[in-house]
């Protein structure tokens, strides 16, 4: 009976394989570098974009500008200065003034509609930051959101699509 047992033991023992992990290895390998090879070589949309644009001709746009816009479209901009908009804001300590001046990126095509409707857009301007409280204003990312409602606002007072961006050239409390 123990000649039995012992014989059990030996073969539930046996080493196991490596040969499968061995294969997934290999083609883990081939296929990152497949991967690789479509990439640098083009045939997948992403990747080394300056090579290409290179071997096509193009130029990257400079720093600074979406790279959705093209020279002719930059060409094409204006920027209309709007008039410093000084409001009082009040707190408990006293009063505090808030220096503000922005220009409108619009394009060239625009330009003459929204010059006719920017007393409404110094009016909307004036009214939204008359609303605001001085809490609102010392928070860290104040600047981004107001930017953003402002944009937001002007739009819908200029039509929208007229007005690309605002640019703000002063944001002063004293």
């Amino acid at each position: 009976m123990t000649d039995a047992v012992a014989d059990i033991e030996t073969n539930g023992s046996a080493k196991k394989s490596k040969m499968p992990l061995i294969i997934g290895l290999v083609l883990c390998i081939a296929g990152a570098g497949g991967g690789f090879y479509a990439v640098q070589s083009g045939l997948l949309p992403f990747g080394n974009t300056s090579a290409q644009s290179a071997e096509d001709g193009t130029e990257e746009a400079p720093e600074g500008v979406d790279k959705g816009e093209s020279a002719d479209e930059i060409a094409n901009l204006a920027f209309i200065e709007m008039e410093p908009i000084v409001i009082t804001l009040r707190k408990a300590s006293g009063v505090s003034q808030l220096r503000f001046r922005a220009q409108l990126e619009v394009n060239q095509a625009d330009q003459v509609e929204v010059e006719k409707v920017l007393p409404r857009v110094v009016d909307v301007l004036n009214s939204y930051l008359r609303a605001l409280e001085l809490e609102d204003l010392t928070d860290p990312m104040a600047l981004p959101k107001l930017r953003a409602q402002m944009l937001r606002r002007i739009n819908i007072a200029t039509g929208q699509g007229r007005v690309r961006d605002l640019l703000i050239m002063d944001f002063v409390l004293n």
